[in-house]
């Protein structure tokens, strides 16, 4: 079975005086690229957060990002009492020593606006409270792993089309290969004779050398590492695990049989047909880009 990168997870956790959403998205990527955005007082759990998804989505570019709605603030603002009691002490002593009247003096007003008066703390955050999120957070994952797998049905499907096309190309080539050696040892034999008249020709030299020759041109082997690769391809693909790497080398593998038909075709009509299955096996690796 193969799985997409490509998905979308949700989940919503609603508390005594909170609502938290958490959506992970993901689109493909080489390796684990991940962004998380998350509330400050649950900034402490990001690490674990990142290990989880590490071993849970594997990879691809993944965002995942915590929303809370709350009707109490996660800050907690104070009037810091020691620093306006010095404030005070200290305007009041110019005060006094300028004569100036304290009923006239509106302190709190000077006080207030002054560095370190209110003091922001945040608030603890509750390990119950996190427990609860927590099994959003996993809810989440399973709903992107879901998404992946249908994508990856769809996938699948497509590869399954494209292999077995140039499956159908590699049988369309059988037509063409007898004719092809008749053809080449017709050219070959005109050629010769046309020398002959002109020299004379070791007749039993002249057959090791066609012999020779046609053996260059002979695809049997390539056909049957071909056919194999694309055997090992579709069994790959209906592992349990997806493996979107292991499909990629076995893609070069086939690319490689493909072009060695190209270059030993010496005919038209099978040129024509490796290029329909060079097509393929560019969609093929287009697909495989977006494959886990």
């Amino acid at each position: 079975m193969i799985y997409s990168m490509t998905g979308y997870g949700k989940s919503v956790c609603e508390l005594s005086n909170k609502k938290i959403s958490i959506e992970i998205r993901s689109l493909n990527s080489k390796q684990l690229d991940l962004n998380i955005r998350i509330p400050i007082i649950y900034r402490e759990k990001e690490l674990e957060i990142r290990n989880e998804i590490s071993s849970l989505l594997n990879r691809g570019k993944i965002d995942v990002s915590f929303f809370v709605e709350s009707v109490v603030s996660d800050k907690i603002t104070q009037i810091n009492k020691p620093v306006i009691e010095l404030y005070y002490n200290q305007l009041k002593e110019i005060s006094d020593s300028l004569g100036l009247s304290n009923d006239s003096t509106d302190y709190l007003k000077i006080i207030m606006p002054l560095p370190e008066t209110v003091k922001t703390e945040l608030a603890e955050l509750d390990e119950s409270e996190w427990g609860m999120i927590k099994k959003v957070f996993y809810e989440a994952v399973t709903n992107i792993n879901l998404f992946r797998e249908q994508e990856g049905l769809v996938l699948a499907n497509e590869l399954n089309k494209r292999i077995c096309n140039i499956r159908n190309y590699l049988t369309e080539v059988e037509q063409f290969e007898t004719v092809r050696i008749d053809r080449i040892k017709s050219r070959l034999k005109d050629s010769l004779e046309e020398m002959a008249a002109k020299s004379q020709i070791d007749e039993n030299r002249f057959e090791q050398e066609l012999i020779f020759y046609i053996e260059k041109l002979d695809i049997t082997e390539e056909k049957v590492r071909l056919m194999n690769h694309l055997d090992y391809f579709i069994e790959t693909m209906n592992q349990q695990e997806s493996a979107g790497k292991k499909l990629g080398f076995i893609t070069q593998e086939i690319g490689r049989e493909v072009n060695t038909l190209g270059s030993k075709a010496n005919d038209a009509s099978m040129q024509r047909i490796v290029i329909q299955m060079k097509d393929e096996l560019e969609k093929i690796k287009e697909q495989l880009l977006n494959i886990l």
